[in-house]
């Protein structure tokens, strides 16, 4: 959990899944995050070597995220948190709250 903790590490490696996927679509498929901080998100999961950065060489730069091998090797254990989340379990959980 202290690698993919928090609030929008998840949801970040979700909306990126298995394509190349550029900041300004990232942003706007997570309207509720800043820039600021998903900024911040992606360097960290770029340090912990879940996303590779791809810059390109063109004016203006256009920056782009993929997952790495380890990134994709995490998404089945996402999905199966996710599928858990939406079970009745995590629901009768959820209303006692």
């Amino acid at each position: 959990m202290s690698i993919i903790g928090g609030k929008w590490k998840p949801i970040i490696l979700n909306c990126i899944g298995d394509k190349t996927i550029r900041f300004g679509k990232l942003n706007q498929l997570m309207p509720a995050i800043s820039n600021k901080v998903l900024s911040k998100e992606l360097k960290d999961l770029e340090s912990l070597g879940l996303i590779n950065r791809l810059e390109s060489d063109e004016l203006p730069q256009r920056v782009e995220y993929n997952l790495t091998d380890s990134g994709i090797s995490l998404m089945p254990v996402l999905v199966e948190v996710a599928n858990w989340g939406n079970s009745h379990f995590a629901k009768e959980i959820e209303s006692k709250l």
